[in-house]
């Protein structure tokens, strides 16, 4: 007869519950404390806008999505994003691909079902729930939890962590466990808003004509990094999928310089000299009418050029030309970390092992977004978090 371990699982988010449908049961007691009266909030949350669960892009370029992608590698390719549609298929949920090549589940079923799903295969696996269960530390070796203002011991063989990052406080996710780690000498790094909105410091009259717009089918660039997509321009500066994928090289230069120098190339489909040929062979159009009927610019974006230019430099296609291809913009701050879709930042890489356990506190682990790396919107986020909790549960499996 096996003699179970006793395995405590801290969170109930994406990597949380991947790790308890995947443990085995004949070989653990598996628990999981919550802090909230029910698993999966920010999970249902990322659902209300679309519920991406990963993307469809070969495992090559999924990885090349993440930073660092050295680390985060193993688990994507021990469960690829093809593994985890395999799986979803397994437990009832089929999913298709979308236009944006992005997966969801198919139309009709809604993220609380994908949840209420995901948690039948949880009460089939014998995982015993623990709801209000606010993790405190420790007592020794044992964990501390308040529950409904009573103070808890827990004692477990093995303890995996997936306590999530530090944005979408409604949902839990507030990142204030970093102090106990700290006490013992694990270090945090410090936690900054990744897949935001930037504040740019508008020209208030600019911004009551701009306010709300999109700019779609453009790519945007900083540093070494580029995207095509669309962004929305604000009152408080630019957001949207286009920019997201810049978060890395966006943050390293807010940090360091206090201001971050963002571009955007108004029609990658034109090379710089055709645009400039197009203003060349105007006739008697005006650079106005070019602008819209021969590039096909928005009123949005002419708006900007207006803005950016004097009137003399506006009436010069060359310069004009270059502003198209390469328009300028300083990002000033981060959206406020509440509100950015993930975060980066929380445990340091350096002190987790191969097998994401804690260098120093034994039969202790650390997965999922508490851990300091990064990765776009589109499924990347969800999908890292499922790889590393089914990674988690079959190492675990083997090891026993």
């Amino acid at each position: 007869m096996v003699n179970k371990k006793n395995i405590a699982i801290i969170g109930g988010g994406a990597s949380a519950l991947m790790l308890a449908c995947s443990l085995d049961a004949s070989k653990f007691n598996i628990s999981i404390y919550e802090k909230n009266a029910a698993l999966g909030r920010k999970f249902l949350v990322a659902g209300k806008g679309g519920f991406n669960l990963t993307h469809s892009e070969n495992i090559e370029q999924f990885i090349e999505r993440y930073h660092p992608k050295q680390f985060i590698e193993p688990f994507l390719k021990h469960f690829s994003n093809a593994d985890f549609r395999n799986w979803l298929k397994s437990i009832g949920i089929e999913t298709y691909v979308g236009t944006s090549r992005r997966v969801f589940p198919v139309k009709g079923i809604k993220p609380i079902e994908v949840l209420n799903t995901i948690e039948s295969v949880l009460k089939k696996n014998k995982v015993s729930i623990y709801y209000n269960h606010e993790w405190k530390g420790w007592n020794n070796n044992d964990l501390l939890f308040s529950n409904n203002g009573e103070t808890k011991i827990i004692k477990s063989d093995i303890v995996v962590f997936a306590l999530g990052g530090a944005s979408w406080k409604v949902t839990g996710s507030a990142g204030n466990w970093t102090s106990y780690f700290e006490e013992i000498g694990i270090q945090i790094n410090p936690f900054y808003p990744s897949n935001c909105a930037y504040k740019i410091d508008w020209n208030q009259e600019l911004v009551k004509q701009i306010s709300g717009h999109a700019l779609k089918n453009c790519e945007f660039f900083c540093g070494s990094s580029r995207k095509k997509g669309e962004a929305v321009l604000t009152d408080f500066g630019i957001e949207g999928s286009g920019i997201y994928s810049l978060s890395k090289e966006v943050r390293l230069q807010l940090i360091e310089k206090q201001k971050a120098q963002l571009f955007i190339d108004f029609k990658p489909e034109l090379s710089l000299q055709e645009i400039q040929s197009r203003f060349e062979n105007r006739g008697k159009l005006s650079i106005k009418d070019v602008l819209e009927k021969k590039i096909n610019l928005s009123a949005v974006q002419i708006q900007l050029l207006k803005h950016q230019s004097t009137k003399e430099e506006y009436n010069q296609p060359e310069i004009i030309s270059q502003l198209i291809k390469k328009f300028p913009l300083i990002l000033t701050d981060f959206d406020p970390i509440d509100d950015a879709i993930s975060t980066v930042g929380g445990i340091a890489l350096e002190e987790v092992k191969e097998n994401l356990d804690l260098k120093k506190l034994s039969n202790h682990y650390c997965i999922g977004e508490m851990l300091d790396w990064d990765a776009p919107t589109g499924g990347y986020l969800l999908q890292a978090c499922f790889s590393m909790g089914k990674f988690m549960a079959d190492m675990l499996n083997q090891k026993l």
